[in-house]
């Protein structure tokens, strides 16, 4: 299913270029504030499903210190023009409140599902053959799976939560490789696909940089899509795609640069493998794919035992194997070349050609 989209930016769209240090402080201070209240309270309203298990990993004070190195990178890129302010960096208190009301309300199911370990509601005689059986799971034990239009509206306000506000500067640490690789070309001459999309967030920021940027969203959940499409209605240039990302069924060769944020500890070893074989088929010689996930053992001892425990409070069923496995080794078999790795708080960033 491809269709493209006509659209006009507005100027809610616009990014303020006028936005100071002290301006963009205040906002990410607020922003973190608020997130960081629900981190909290939420994990006084949620029981440990392990109760006597001890998690070995840095205390709130550390992770917060990374918190704001990472946001200070996100100015310094900002001010160095690498990128743009975000367009919304401040929610609206009206609004803020709706999606804290609802991510509330909804926390008690998550409650409910992860102490009976009930992680396949969405797995159903309706759903069973339409998609994989991998994907058919409740992922962070989360209603309705990746399948229902509440889970999409949810999902990023969940993950804001669960990274104290920092998931949105992770994402745009992708635009810096980015940046780089089409300083030189004509933009509108360009073709970048979004592989697992979601809700289109990290697409947002890359359209509010490069309007005339030629992008495909492409993720399996049309429920997710539907959420993408009202996100980026306001740009010209986007095609949708319902698809696996192991079997996109595009041509080969016929795009310049790939991005994937955090899909790949949500898939099995195998299907990890067929992703990247895939990738690489149907990008350009010469194209990059700027690959962004959670990071994996070593890549910062203090926070091992937290992706220890991570899997077994949310509902990841190949998160332990993702974080365990070689993925310098499965993207050189696929035929890239790695060309950097990088840690931005929890997330791990590598970009990767292939070779021209």
């Amino acid at each position: 299913m491809s269709e493209s989209v006509e659209g006009r930016t507005t100027s809610s769209r616009r990014p303020r270029r006028d936005l100071g240090e002290a301006a963009y402080s205040l906002a990410q201070a607020a922003r973190v504030g608020v997130y960081l209240a629900q981190y909290r309270i939420s994990d006084r309203l949620t029981k440990p499903v392990e109760p006597d298990r001890k998690v070995r990993g840095p205390g709130m004070d550390r992770v917060l210190t990374d918190l704001r190195e990472l946001l200070a990178r996100d100015w310094d890129n900002v001010r160095a023009g690498l990128y743009r302010a975000p367009h919304d960096l401040v929610t609206g208190p009206v609004r803020a409140l709706a999606r804290a009301r609802t991510y509330f309300r909804d926390l008690r199911e998550v409650e409910r599902r992860r102490h009976a370990r009930a992680n396949s509601e969405v797995l159903t005689e309706e759903t069973r053959g339409r998609y994989p059986r991998y994907y058919l799971q409740n992922f962070h034990y989360q209603s309705g799976g990746w399948l229902s239009r509440e889970s999409a509206k949810l999902y990023d306000h969940q993950v804001e939560v669960l990274f104290v506000g920092g998931s949105d500067a992770m994402r745009r640490q992708v635009l810096v490789p980015l940046h780089a690789f089409l300083k030189d070309r004509r933009t509108a001459d360009t073709k970048l696909i979004d592989i697992a999309c979601g809700t289109g967030r990290f697409l947002t920021f890359v359209k509010d940089n490069y309007p005339r940027l030629n992008v495909t969203a492409l993720d399996l959940s049309e429920a997710y899509l539907e959420e993408a499409r009202a996100a980026l209605s306001s740009w010209r240039r986007v095609d949708y795609l319902a698809a696996q990302a192991e079997a996109p069924g595009l041509p080969a060769e016929s795009h310049d640069v790939a991005t994937c944020t955090y899909l790949f500890h949500e898939l099995p070893r195998e299907v990890r493998r067929q992703v990247a074989e895939e990738t690489f088929r149907i990008l350009k010689p010469g194209g990059l794919l700027l690959f962004m996930d959670s990071i994996q053992k070593g890549d910062e001892p203090d926070y091992d035992g937290l992706l220890d425990h991570f899997p077994v409070s949310f509902h990841e069923p190949y998160y332990a194997d993702y974080v365990a496995s070689d993925l310098d080794a499965l993207f050189r078999n696929a035929g890239f070349e790695v060309e950097g790795v990088e840690r931005h708080y929890f997330s791990r960033l590598m970009v990767l050609r292939k070779p021209a």
